[in-house]
């Protein structure tokens, strides 16, 4: 089962915005390009046993970049901010 949710949420996004939005009870995910809103709200609260309020998912399209003189195109991504209930925290950084 938690394989599953494993595969949802791929890694949490650690840098200064995100930061800042964990101090209004908001955290960034890196989620699977299949991954509906539904899947992501109970993969965080079935792994981290907190209260999510909403779920908001973004499409990253993958950047074309040069090397060598050969054009390539890094892969897209999909994030998703996820909004906790009052008083309720996930500690990102914690090792699983």
């Amino acid at each position: 089962m938690k394989e599953s949710l494993y595969s949802v949420l791929r890694a949490p996004l650690i840098s200064e915005k995100t930061a800042r939005l964990q101090e209004t009870n908001q955290y960034v995910f890196e989620v699977a390009q299949g991954a509906t809103k539904a899947d992501v709200k109970a993969a965080v609260e079935q792994l981290f046993n907190v209260q999510v309020e909403t779920v908001n998912v973004v499409n990253l399209k993958g950047k074309t970049k040069a090397f060598r003189q050969k054009t390539g195109t890094r892969g897209n991504k999909r994030k998703a901010y996820v909004r906790l209930g009052e008083g309720q925290s996930i500690d990102v950084m914690a090792k699983a």
